[in-house]
């Protein structure tokens, strides 16, 4: 019936269109659409609260970019005229940084003030080394100014003051942001279970919740997960060629949450760590081992996602273990070193405490 509703212009050949040396995206999406509607499901959307989530964190990501091409132009205006600035604080869009240009827009205007205002100043944003204020103070009054052209001081502070601006208005987005996710977190029947993850922090859980969602019928194997992502590899053959490609066609935030989750884990996980230097010591670049850790990660993600249970390292290991897998071996020929015991847990007897 549906078949009968479809414009003479747009039937296809009668041929399948596998078969035809040329078929384009848009014939080949007809074709599945009018002659393999089985294979099509329903899109069924997940919950408000985990839409709204996804939402807020993907709009954090974009204010947090902002916010980073804003201090870099604001980096590049102070080289012109104020390079003092960038070796006198370590972040030029700090709220500090900004007060004193919104003050003090040139290194000319800030040799005019009293030492005791700039201390008073200091003080004010929340700056209690005393001896660093003092070498700051001492700093601006031996100071040589980059340049005396007018023109350049007057467009450079005005520039200056205007992505000071932007950037306080980002800051405080980012805040805003930062408090309404934490919110829907807290109240989130999946975070206990992306909180026992190592290295998920409060950046990273409200992500790895919207990257799995509540509906677990949507994937069915972790498999699905690595493709959708684009953690998987492609495999392109060719006769008796075949090479492996980086997967570009998928969600590039839910590809770099991942990549960012397997990168922190480092810092929380042993058998990661040592997984990571296994991958490096076949030749494997950073990115490579880590897209390789994330790959690994995502199965056991999964699984716990699935069964609705937290993750433990213990546990997990002990498992590997008793099922006789290859972690073990791995981690002795990554490390050249086996297991020892540590406060009672098994430790790689290679990675440092």
């Amino acid at each position: 019936m549906f078949a009968d509703r479809i414009p003479k212009w747009a039937v296809v050949s009668k041929k399948p269109i596998l078969r035809q040396k040329v078929a384009s995206d848009t014939a080949s999406l007809l074709d599945l659409l009018v002659r393999h509607r089985e294979r099509l499901s329903p899109l069924q959307p997940d919950t408000t609260e985990t839409r709204l989530l996804q939402f807020l964190v993907e709009r954090r990501r974009e204010v947090v970019d902002e916010k980073t091409a804003q201090s870099n132009r604001l980096t590049d205006c102070l080289k012109l005229y104020f390079p003092q600035i960038l070796r006198w604080f370590d972040d030029v869009a700090s709220p500090l940084v900004g007060a004193l240009l919104e003050r003090w827009p040139s290194l000319q205007d800030l040799r005019r003030a009293h030492p005791g205002t700039l201390s008073k100043f200091f003080h004010e944003q929340n700056c209690r080394g005393e001896e660093r204020i003092h070498e700051r103070i001492a700093a601006i009054y031996q100071a040589v100014p980059a340049t005396q052209d007018e023109a350049v001081l007057e467009a450079g502070a005005m520039t200056a003051r205007g992505l000071v601006a932007v950037l306080a208005i980002l800051r405080d987005n980012i805040a805003k942001l930062d408090r309404r996710i934490a919110q829907l977190v807290a109240d989130h029947p999946e975070a206990a279970l992306f909180d026992s993850l190592p290295g998920a922090g409060a950046a990273l859980i409200p992500r790895l919740i919207v990257a799995f969602g509540t509906r677990r019928e949507r994937y069915e194997s972790a498999y699905q997960m690595r493709c959708y992502s684009g953690i998987a590899p492609v495999k392109v053959a060719s006769g008796k060629t075949q090479t492996i490609r980086f997967r570009r066609a998928c969600p590039k935030f839910l590809r770099q949450t991942f990549h960012e989750f397997a990168l922190h884990s480092l810092q929380k996980s042993e058998w990661a760590r040592a997984y990571y230097q296994l991958q490096r010591d076949r030749h494997k670049s950073h990115h490579a081992a880590v897209r390789a850790l994330a790959y690994k990660w995502i199965r056991i993600i999964f699984r716990c996602w699935k069964d609705g249970k937290p993750y433990d390292e213990a546990t997990y290991l002990q498992s590997q273990r008793r099922r006789s897998a290859t972690l073990g071996a791995t981690v002795a020929s990554a490390t050249a070193a086996g297991w020892k015991k540590v406060a009672g847990f098994n430790k790689s007897s290679a990675i440092p405490s």
